[in-house]
């Protein structure tokens, strides 16, 4: 099977969406409770640093909407390459995730080439009526 989205989400859902938090917030979070050493800190900030560089920041997230982001499946394989040392980093501190795969996505508001942000409602994507 041939899947168009992947996710890297953990257990324990964002208080803003209330869904599963993604990797970035993962991490992040890694740091804020202080878990992380000085150098695994400032490897996942020069992971952060490098997508910031290479990938647009989609516009609902500087906005701070509830939405969530999927990586394209077919033109991602250096992004998802470049998050196995963040991955890593979660798999030592013992913080599950989980990789979700699935071609079924709420109503896509913002795309480029290597993402999607879809909109969530109370930890649910909102899907477009019509689209049923």
């Amino acid at each position: 099977m041939e899947y168009k989205y992947v996710r890297i989400q953990g257990r324990e859902n964002s208080y803003v969406t209330k869904y599963p938090k993604g990797v970035f917030s993962l991490c992040w979070k890694l740091i804020r409770d202080e878990i992380l050493t000085s150098e695994e800190k400032e490897l996942f900030i020069s992971i952060d640093n490098w997508f910031k560089e290479h990938l647009p920041e989609p516009e609902p997230c500087k906005n701070h909407e509830k939405v969530i982001t999927f990586f394209k499946c077919k033109s991602t394989l250096e992004m998802l390459e470049k998050l196995k040392p963040a991955i890593a980093l979660l798999d030592k501190h013992q913080t599950p995730y989980d990789v979700v795969y699935t071609n079924f996505v709420g109503s896509i508001v913002y795309e480029d080439d290597w993402q999607i942000a879809v909109q969530v409602e109370n930890g649910k994507m909102v899907y477009d009526r019509s689209m049923k």
